[in-house]
């Protein structure tokens, strides 16, 4: 089956930012291990005070479920990865399904927004393996979002709307927008 340009676009920007945020959860993971075989060991990640994965591993907030968040984030980028490659590459994805996806990505999108306050605010540091993570999550997001829009259950006139939104590339504009507030709470913080 032969995609549209703007499906394989899509598809192509799920699968590389899965793969972005699965090797950065992975490495944080590694990092992770490494703490906790040895509590004063220094990490590849800890450039300074204020981008230290230490300090954001040690903290409470890094393991909220009861286990490191970074296993949580290695199956949701796998998962992701998998979909990308699936769509990618001409394999039929159901719109229930895309939609399943896009919904486990927005618990990601605010999670990770839940995340990086507490990190800034909280902890007083940065992990750049969760840069990378965010990074990754806003991708995966837009594209779905992309995928998904004209399947989401909503009136005619409200599609209509997402159409013109979509083709201004005014989603796009709010994925940006998520990352800018993002980087301003930084620069307040540490600046």
């Amino acid at each position: 089956m032969k995609l549209p340009s703007t499906q394989k676009l899509s598809y192509g920007i799920l699968t590389v930012g899965s793969a972005v945020g699965f090797v950065a959860s992975f490495l944080q993971m590694l990092e992770k291990i490494t703490l906790l075989k040895n509590t004063d060991a220094v990490l590849s990640c800890n450039l300074n005070s204020v981008f230290s994965c230490s300090n954001i591993l040690n903290a409470p907030q890094s393991s909220v479920f009861g286990f490191p968040n970074s296993l949580l984030c290695i199956s949701f980028f796998a998962v992701m990865l998998s979909a990308g490659l699936i769509g990618w590459t001409g394999g039929l994805i159901t719109s229930k399904l895309r939609l399943v996806y896009q919904a486990m990505t927005l618990f990601f999108v605010g999670f990770g927004f839940w995340y990086f306050w507490q990190s800034i605010f909280n902890v007083g540091s940065l992990c750049i393996y969760c840069i990378f993570c965010y990074g990754g999550v806003l991708a995966i997001s837009g594209a779905w979002f992309r995928l998904n829009y004209q399947d989401l259950p909503v009136g005619k006139g409200a599609q209509k709307q997402l159409d013109r939104a979509v083709a201004s590339g005014a989603d796009i504009f709010v994925w940006c927008l998520i990352a800018l507030v993002i980087a301003l709470e930084a620069i307040i913080k540490f600046v």
